[in-house]
C-alpha cells in the first residue's frame, strides 16, 4: 500500500511538471477567467509610435479610453488625447456619441439586443480559438521558475511543433512564431507572454507583410484576488503595405483603474452642452 501511494504521488508530480499539461490546463481555465473579466470596467491608454529608419520617433499618438459594459456589450469612450483632457468641443462630441449609443441600445427589441451581444461573443470566440490549439501546436520545455509580484510562476518556452495541422486560420501561423510563457503555479494563468515572429508573414498577394523579428509582450495582473486582467501590452514590428511603404511601429497599451461593474448599474450620459 505504501509503494502504491508513493507511485501515485510520483505520477502526480510528473504530470504537474509536464510542460504541455501545464499549458493545456492553463488554456482550459481561460474561459472561467474571461467570464469574470467581463464584469470589470477600466481605463485603456494606447500609445502608437512610428519610427524612422534610424529608430527615432517620427510621430506619436496617445489615446485614453474608458471601457465599460453598456447594455450587454462593451463601449469604448474617448476621454483623453496625448495625455491631456479632451477639449470642450471634443468632450461634447464624445458625450453625444455615448448618449446616442445608450438611446439606440435601450430601444432595441429583445431579438436585436440578443443579436448584438451574440456578435460580440462570436468575435471574442474567434480571438479565443487559436489559443485552444497552443498545447498541441508547439513543443514545450520548462526553462525555470520566477517570482512575479510575489507569486511563483513556471517559465515555459514554446517552439513550433513540426507536422501540426492547424484548424483555425490564425493557428496556421504558429510555425512562424516562438514564445515564452510565465504561468502562475497556483492559478495556472498566463502572467506574462512573450512572442517573436521568426519569418515574414504576408496577407494577400500585394496587401501587407509583417517582417521577421516582430515582438509582442503581454503582462497580466491579479485583481481583487479573483481574476487576471491585462496590465500592459507592448508590440514592436516592421510592416510593409502593398509592398511599397514600410512602417516601423511601436505600440504600448496599458490598463488601469479596474472597477467591478454591477449588473444592475447603467451608464448615464451627461447632457451635451450647447
Amino acid at each position: 500500500m505504501r509503494a502504491v501511494f508513493f507511485l501515485a504521488a510520483a505520477c502526480t508530480l510528473t504530470a504537474a511538471q509536464d510542460p504541455r499539461e501545464i499549458v493545456r490546463r492553463s488554456v482550459q481555465l481561460m474561459d472561467h477567467n474571461l467570464a469574470i473579466a467581463r464584469n470589470y470596467t477600466f481605463l485603456e491608454r494606447s500609445e502608437t509610435r512610428e519610427l524612422d529608419s534610424a529608430a527615432h520617433v517620427k510621430s506619436r499618438k496617445i489615446m485614453l479610453y474608458d471601457v465599460t459594459m453598456l447594455e450587454g456589450s462593451p463601449y469604448r469612450r474617448l476621454v483623453g488625447k496625448d495625455d491631456h483632457p479632451l477639449s470642450p468641443e471634443e468632450e461634447r462630441t464624445e458625450q453625444k456619441k455615448l448618449a446616442d449609443s445608450i438611446a439606440q441600445r435601450r430601444k432595441e427589441t429583445p431579438a436585436e439586443r440578443a443579436r448584438r451581444i451574440a456578435d460580440w461573443e462570436k468575435k471574442r470566440q474567434r480571438e479565443r480559438e487559436p489559443l485552444d490549439e497552443v498545447p498541441d501546436g508547439f513543443n514545450f520545455r520548462i526553462a525555470g521558475e520566477e517570482q512575479i509580484d510575489g507569486r511563483a510562476a513556471w517559465i515555459v518556452e514554446g517552439t513550433p511543433r513540426p507536422g501540426y495541422h492547424a484548424r483555425s486560420s490564425l493557428a496556421k501561423l504558429f510555425p512562424k512564431f516562438r514564445g515564452k510563457l510565465w504561468i502562475d503555479k497556483a492559478d495556472y494563468q498566463w502572467v506574462r507572454t512573450e512572442a517573436e515572429v521568426t519569418d515574414n508573414i504576408s496577407w494577400g498577394l500585394f496587401v501587407a507583410r509583417l517582417s521577421k523579428g516582430a515582438r509582442l509582450n503581454v503582462q497580466m495582473t491579479r485583481v481583487n484576488d479573483e481574476v487576471w486582467l491585462p496590465k500592459r501590452i507592448e508590440a514592436k514590428a516592421s510592416a510593409r503595405l502593398a509592398l511599397v511603404k514600410k512602417y516601423n511601429i511601436e505600440a504600448d497599451t496599458s490598463f488601469s483603474n479596474y472597477r467591478k461593474f454591477q449588473v444592475e448599474s447603467r451608464v448615464v450620459a451627461a447632457t451635451p452642452q450647447p
